[in-house]
């Protein structure tokens, strides 16, 4: 595991995006998993910017895998993570949106939905997964508890989870309460891990994730037995880290 403690969100973001772009140098046909929220919003935009350049970075034969998706929420819907992505990435790089993937909030039956993206992510290692981390520790919408060994699955939401997602609403009232969230197992399977926070608010779940017990009720804290993690935080995120 690297840590990367940048001064600002400004900062960290240009980091992550540089492990990005060196992923997609090194393979024009890269998989790359993707996380929504507020987190890579800064790291999305420097890959834009980056794309936008005169030789920039052309994402053309990259695919993409997204972490989760509202239940009951899917193209069309102003707060669905399809909207999300397409509005702070995917229309403003050259990527082919066929080759772009989500969980369907709006499957009839959320099983087999579970089962189809299963085996998609089965044919799409990711060679690098972008991820967040909630408050609590979680990764995906994996909140405390949830199985190490876990695939994709419906998972009811916290009040902590939905909370912190209530900044994207406008009323805590609107946000939904499941959510289809790749498995902790499914995460691990990416080659690399990226894993963007900053603030205060995340300082005591980034903490426990890179110094303390690897257990279920932190989530996180399971990327310790991954070979290749990258947390990029702030100076806030990393506040309560005992060695810097």
């Amino acid at each position: 595991m690297k840590v990367f403690i940048e001064k600002d969100y400004d900062a960290l973001s240009k980091k992550a995006a540089e492990l990005i772009k060196e992923v997609v140098k090194e393979n024009p046909n890269a998989v790359l998993g993707l996380a929504t929220g507020s987190s890579p919003i800064g790291t999305y935009a420097e890959l834009i910017k980056d794309h936008q350049k005169k030789d920039g970075l052309s994402y053309a034969g990259v695919k993409t895998v997204n972490l989760d998706e509202y239940v009951g929420l899917g193209e069309g819907d102003e707060q669905s993570y399809v909207t999300f992505m397409r509005k702070n990435l995917f229309n403003y790089i050259d990527i082919d949106l066929s080759n772009t993937n989500l969980p369907n909030g709006k499957a009839v039956d959320l099983d087999k939905e579970c089962d189809r993206y299963n085996a998609l992510l089965a044919t799409l290692k990711q060679d690098v997964q972008v991820l967040g981390i909630g408050s609590n520790g979680h990764i995906g919408f994996n909140e405390p508890g949830t199985s190490f060994d876990s695939v994709t699955h419906v998972v009811d939401l916290t009040e902590n989870t939905i909370k912190d997602n209530s900044r994207l609403f406008d009323r805590i009232e609107d946000v939904p309460r499941r959510a289809l969230t790749m498995g902790i197992k499914n995460i691990l399977d990416a080659k690399m891990i990226i894993v963007v926070a900053n603030g205060e608010n995340k300082a005591d779940a980034v903490a426990k994730a890179i110094e303390g017990e690897i257990t279920e009720s932190v989530p996180a804290s399971v990327l310790q037995k991954h070979d290749n993690v990258y947390f990029v935080v702030d100076a806030k995120a990393a506040s309560k880290l005992t060695n810097k």
